[in-house]
């Protein structure tokens, strides 16, 4: 495939980072908002070092995107001991595996410049008393950056707004100099938050506009391969949230590229078929897991919050710069041609052909998917299934017969 596709990538990584910072929100109650704030912060630090252009965007990046692995890491860390410990062991004694999974993930990620070992070490201390035990020389600058606009974000965020918190964290940073932070990053956030009122926008939300316009959001052009990496990097920060759907999104991504390929999509459709799928349950990330793994079934309460999920993946992508129509395919996969899908009631003239193919591969592929709790159907008995939704008016009979002809010989 030689046809590239044009994406705001910047804007997808600050989408992303809302849906990190609800899960976020579980374990440390962290606000929204974290990681662009955190990114705010960082690039606002950066004029110290005169940091700009592609640099300056990476940092961003990076930013957004420190805590990329906090999915993967609760998932395959932190459930094997109590929820009790879960918030302890965030912060303590297993924060370099996080730091390690976000690394290797990042590198999915195509960046401008090089920031190698930026979210490997984000959390070390400029003494040696981090989690890798490296010193404020030994770390790239991107990564202390980023572990001292993460550290007073978070320090922030528990305190009420006003002189007294900028007080204390003045007093903070001065008394943690030469140990948490180095002093050129001290310096620099000093110089770059004179005052109280200088460090109240992170409060009042006017920061985020002031953060797009210091990082434009310009699209970059990808090639497929790159375009498939981006994909993979959002769907298993997505997939990690429950061991439920471990490769959900990422067969979903799959099967709906290859089923649009077969029926005839040029290549940049069959691209953007596949990110909505990687993106279709992005929403996922604001519904607790008590609900996404509930073992029984879903109270009338919960089966409503379950539902919002999709409305969460509209909501969450409507953040990116002219996405709409991935971000249509990707949040409308639960509405049903009869008008009584969610979550916004869509019927069958309001539902494209992308649009009803999501809805079809999500089923297809959630049947016959293993789970813990249940063993995947045949290709066979879940055709069947489709074509039962299709007599129901829920799904699109075109489609599901395709599907059995697609799928039937793999």
């Amino acid at each position: 495939m030689k046809e590239e596709l044009s994406i705001d990538i910047i804007g997808l990584a600050g989408a992303c980072s809302y849906a990190l910072d609800c899960i976020e929100a579980e374990l440390v109650n962290i606000k929204n908002k974290h990681g662009k704030r955190v990114a705010y912060i960082s690039i606002c630090m950066a004029e110290y070092w005169k940091i700009e252009g592609d640099e300056l965007q990476d940092l961003a990046m990076c930013a957004l995107l420190h805590d990329n692995a906090l999915t993967q890491y609760i998932s395959e860390e932190l459930k094997k001991d109590s929820v009790i410990n879960c918030k302890k062991d965030l912060s303590e004694k297993k924060t370099n595996l996080h730091c390690i999974y976000g690394e290797k993930n990042i590198t999915k990620i195509p960046f401008k410049t090089d920031v190698s070992n930026v979210i490997l070490y984000h959390h070390e201390h400029a003494d040696g008393t981090g989690p890798f035990q490296k010193k404020w020389n030994e770390i790239p600058l991107f990564a202390r950056i980023i572990h001292l606009a993460d550290t007073i974000d978070i320090i922030g965020n528990n305190m009420e707004s006003g002189n007294n918190s900028w007080n204390f964290i003045c007093q903070f940073l001065l008394k943690n100099k030469d140990g948490l932070f180095d002093s050129e990053c001290v310096n620099a956030f000093l110089h770059a938050f004179t005052h109280s009122e200088s460090f109240m926008c992170l409060n009042d939300g006017s920061f985020e506009t002031k953060l797009w316009e210091i990082i434009p959001r310009q699209k970059q052009v990808f090639d497929w391969k790159t375009c498939k990496n981006v994909a993979d990097f959002f769907a298993k920060i997505v997939d990690y949230k429950s061991s439920f759907t471990r490769r959900h999104s990422i067969g979903v991504a799959e099967k709906a590229a290859f089923f649009a390929q077969y029926i005839g999509y040029d290549s940049i459709n069959v691209q953007k078929i596949y990110l909505a799928g990687a993106l279709h349950d992005i929403g996922k990330m604001a519904v607790g897991n008590e609900i996404l793994e509930k073992p029984d079934k879903l109270t009338d309460d919960e089966f409503s919050k379950m539902k919002n999920h999709a409305g969460y993946t509209y909501l969450i992508l409507s953040e990116v710069n002219d996405f709409e129509e991935i971000r249509d395919w990707a949040a409308f996969h639960h509405e049903k041609l009869n008008g009584k899908g969610y979550p916004f009631g869509k019927t069958a003239a309001e539902l494209n052909e992308p649009e009803r193919i999501m809805a079809c591969i999500d089923i297809y592929q959630a049947l016959t998917e293993d789970r813990p709790y249940k063993k995947g159907l045949s290709h066979e008995k879940t055709c069947e299934m489709l074509d039962d939704m299709a007599q129901k008016g829920f799904v699109d009979s075109d489609i599901s017969k395709k599907i059995r002809e697609c799928f039937g010989g793999i």
